[in-house]
């Protein structure tokens, strides 16, 4: 698949130099969304050091990446930590 804007939402906003919080769903698999160039249609609203929680609603699974660069408007973002989605009880 490819970037949807739909899935793209700004949780939080920045001050000064600190990074910006936004959230990301698509039934992408995090190997295809942390590929430099899928977040080039927001390259006008990610900035470096900004950070994405990713959610594959196909897995379902979740990442939390950052935005590693953006110039020219090419946007690539971390590989993504997995957020572990355990429950033992």
């Amino acid at each position: 698949m490819s970037f949807s804007r739909e899935g793209l939402s700004k949780i939080a906003s920045s001050a000064g130099n600190a990074a910006s919080l936004w959230s990301y769903a698509s039934a992408d698999a995090i190997a295809t969304v942390n590929t430099a160039g899928y977040f080039n249609n927001a390259s006008s609203e990610l900035d470096i050091r900004d950070i994405v929680l990713v959610t594959d609603t196909a897995t379902p699974s979740a990442n939390l990446c950052i935005v590693l660069t953006n110039a020219a408007g090419v946007v690539d973002i971390s590989d993504g930590t997995v957020i572990a989605e355990t429950d033992s009880d």
